[in-house]
C-alpha cells in the first residue's frame, strides 16, 4: 500500500513526465503550423483575412472537442491508447490537407488535425497530474510547456521549408514526423496509476473542495467562462502576429521569429507559474497571470516598430504562459482523479474555444477596420471578464477560510 502511494512524485513519475514533454513538443505542432502557413495559403487561394483565419479557427474547434472527448477516452483506456490513435489521425488528416483544393476543404481537415492534436495537451496534462501531489503544479506546467516549445521551435523550422518548397510540403513533412515519433513514445506510457495512489490524492482533493464552498459543477462552469475570456485575449497576438508583421512590411519570417520569442517567454512563464501554484495555489497563480496578460496587451497598442514589437512579444509571452496550466491545477486541486480527464478536458476545451473565437474575431475586426488596433482592445475587454471571474472565486474561497478552523 505504501509503495503504491510512494509512486506519486517518484523518480518514475519524473521519467514519465520527460516522455510526456517530448510527446507534447511533437504532438502539438498541428495547432502552430496553420499559423505559419496562413499568409501563403491566403495568397494561393485568394481569400480575405477572415477566410484565411477559418482553418485556424476550425483547428481550434477540433482541438477543443478533442480535449474533452479524448479526455474521456483517457479516463477509461489510458493515455497510451489515446495518443497512438491520435497520431494516426493527425498523420492521415495532415497528408490529405497537403492536397487541399480550397480553403473550405482545408478547414474541414483542420478540424481532424485539431482533434488529434488535443491528445497531446489536456488529456496528457490530466494523465501527468495523476502521478504528482506535492509537485503537481510544476509537473503540469512542464507538460503544458511542450505546447509552447512546439510553437517556439517548429515555426522557425517550418519557415525555411515554407520559403523553399511551399506550405503543402510543410504538411507532408509533419505527417511523417508525427507517426515516427509520437507512437513509439506513447507506448512507454502504458502503466496506469495504482488505486491506492488515486485514493490518497482524492482524499486531499476532497478536503480542498469542502474548504472552497463552491459546488464542483459550478466551479467548472465558472472556470470554463473564465477560460473563454482569457483566451480570446490571448489569441490576438498568438494567431495574428505573423499576419500583423506582414501588414507592417516586416515579412512572415520576422513574424515567425516573434511568435517563437513569444512562446519561449511562455515556456519560462509556465515553469515559474508551476512553481508558484505549488506555493500559492492555482487560483491565485491564474489571477496574477491574467492581470499581467492584460497589461501586456495594452503595450501592443502604441507598438509598431520592429524592436518594440520584439520586446512586447517577449513581455506578452512572459505574462500569459502560466494561465492555461493553472486551470488544470485548479481542477485537480478540487476534483476527483477518476474524473480528471473529462474535467480538465472540459475546462481546457473552453480555453481553446476562446482561442478559436478570438482568432476568427480578430480577423473579422481587421476586415472591418483595416487594422488590428480594435482587435487588441477587444482582447483587453475579454481579459477583464476573466479577471473578474477569478477574483470572485478567490474572494469566495478566502471569505470561507475562517470557518474552517
Amino acid at each position: 500500500m505504501n509503495a503504491d502511494i510512494q509512486i506519486l512524485d517518484s523518480r518514475y513519475a519524473w521519467t514519465r513526465l520527460a516522455v510526456s514533454l517530448l510527446i507534447a513538443m511533437v504532438g502539438n505542432v498541428g495547432m502552430w503550423s496553420i499559423i505559419v502557413v496562413m499568409p501563403a495559403m491566403q495568397v494561393e487561394f485568394g481569400v480575405d483575412r477572415a477566410a484565411a483565419s477559418l482553418p485556424y479557427t476550425m483547428t481550434m474547434v477540433g482541438f477543443a472537442i478533442g480535449n474533452f472527448g479524448i479526455g474521456r477516452i483517457v479516463d477509461r483506456f489510458g493515455i497510451s491508447t489515446a495518443l497512438c490513435g491520435a497520431a494516426m489521425l493527425i498523420a492521415t488528416a495532415t497528408g490529405l490537407a497537403a492536397i487541399s483544393p480550397s480553403v473550405v476543404v482545408l478547414a474541414g481537415l483542420q478540424i481532424l488535425i485539431g482533434f488529434g492534436t488535443a491528445a497531446s495537451f489536456g488529456p496528457l496534462i490530466a494523465d501527468v497530474s495523476l502521478w504528482f501531489v506535492r509537485r503537481r503544479g510544476i509537473a503540469v506546467a512542464i507538460t503544458a510547456s511542450g505546447n509552447y516549445l512546439s510553437g517556439a521551435i517548429w515555426p522557425v523550422i517550418l519557415a525555411g521549408i515554407l520559403a523553399n518548397q511551399g506550405w503543402r510540403v510543410v504538411y507532408l513533412v509533419l505527417a511523417v514526423v508525427t507517426i515516427v515519433t509520437v507512437i513509439p513514445l506513447a507506448l512507454l506510457l502504458r502503466r496506469r496509476v495504482p488505486l491506492a495512489a488515486r485514493v490518497h490524492a482524492d482524499t486531499l482533493s476532497s478536503a480542498r473542495a469542502g474548504a472552497a464552498g463552491i459546488p464542483p459543477r459550478t466551479l467548472m462552469l465558472m472556470l470554463g467562462l473564465a477560460g473563454v475570456g482569457c483566451c480570446v485575449a490571448m489569441s490576438m497576438p498568438q494567431v495574428h502576429i505573423v499576419s500583423y508583421c506582414v501588414d507592417l512590411g516586416y515579412g512572415p519570417a520576422v513574424g515567425s521569429q516573434m511568435l517563437s520569442l513569444m512562446l519561449l517567454g511562455g515556456v519560462v512563464s509556465r515553469l515559474i507559474s508551476g512553481l508558484m501554484s505549488d506555493w500559492l495555489g492555482g487560483v491565485r497563480t491564474l489571477l496574477i497571470g491574467s492581470t499581467l496578460q492584460c497589461l501586456a496587451l495594452f503595450f501592443y497598442l502604441p507598438s509598431g516598430g520592429l524592436t518594440s514589437l520584439y520586446v512586447v512579444s517577449l513581455i506578452f509571452g512572459l505574462a500569459q504562459g502560466g494561465i492555461v496550466p493553472s486551470y488544470a491545477v485548479i481542477v485537480r486541486e478540487y476534483m476527483p482523479s477518476q474524473e480528471a480527464g473529462r474535467r480538465v478536458g472540459f475546462v481546457l476545451m473552453s480555453t481553446i474555444a476562446g482561442m478559436a473565437l478570438g482568432g476568427w474575431m480578430s480577423g473579422w475586426i481587421y476586415d472591418l477596420t483595416g487594422s488590428y488596433q480594435m482587435a487588441f482592445l477587444n482582447g483587453i475587454a475579454w481579459n477583464a471578464l476573466n479577471i473578474g471571474i477569478m477574483a470572485l472565486i478567490l474572494t469566495r474561497t478566502r471569505t470561507r477560510e475562517p470557518q474552517l478552523a
